[in-house]
């Protein structure tokens, strides 16, 4: 496994690639995901390029969203890399769609904790905050309304460590196949770096709602450790 070199993280990977299904809201993410982490001190970059995936690009980087990334997205090498990368300090998040990237790599599958089991239709229902005192999740409303395809999953990733923040109240839509207790957005550290998934984000509106856009930015501070200043 290749050393990670050490040195200052300054930017922001936003990593869209698709092998897979392709999201019509990736180009607004990407714009959105792009400004949030401007506006917490970081530059940014919107690629598809596997080759980014290196020992000494991850150095650079605080950290690496996966938007709505589908199938395989990474090379043998770029996946050691980044394995290497989160375990040293890095941060990921992942965002909708990237619960169905990398279907074939266990070191990724064990990261999310569950797999992307589909979805009903696009419909109104309710996200619950589990843990409002977690950036990702400060400043929504106990109870939120929203529209998004309310994902389903292979299991609830409660039984693989994880710190759930947010839940969906199924009997506020139609199709969801985990209960009372259907994770939506949920943390975990793995070695030193930090991990958060969420389920939200199909649609591009998505990413100029204000509250959606809050939803990022707290998910992004905190898988950076706070940003640049409080990073070593």
């Amino acid at each position: 496994m290749p050393t990670v070199p050490a040195g200052p993280a300054s930017d922001v990977l936003v990593y869209t690639r698709t092998t897979g299904y392709r999201h019509d809201s990736i180009p607004a993410g990407a714009t959105a995901l792009t400004e949030l982490a401007k506006s917490a001190g970081f530059a940014a970059r919107v690629s598809e390029d596997p080759a980014d995936f290196t020992p000494e690009r991850l150095r650079r980087c605080a950290a690496v969203v996966l938007l709505s990334t589908t199938g395989t997205v990474l090379t043998d090498e770029g996946r050691t890399a980044f394995e290497a990368y989160v375990r040293r300090g890095g941060g990921l998040l992942a965002v909708h769609a990237a619960a169905n990237a990398e279907p074939d790599w266990p070191f990724y599958g064990r990261l999310l904790g569950t797999r992307f089991d589909g979805h009903p239709e696009i419909q109104p229902g309710v996200v619950c905050v589990a843990d409002g005192d977690h950036p990702a999740t400060a400043g929504l409303p106990d109870r939120w309304a929203w529209t998004d395809e309310w994902y389903n999953f292979t299991a609830n990733p409660r039984g693989s460590g994880v710190r759930v923040l947010a839940t969906a109240d199924e009997s506020s839509y139609r199709g969801g196949t985990l209960g009372a207790d259907h994770p939506l957005v949920w943390c975990r550290e793995e070695g030193r770096g930090r991990v958060l998934f969420t389920a939200l984000g199909h649609a591009p509106e998505a990413y100029g709602d204000p509250a959606f856009r809050a939803h990022l930015a707290g998910a992004l501070l905190w898988v950076t450790d706070g940003g640049p200043a409080r990073r070593p």
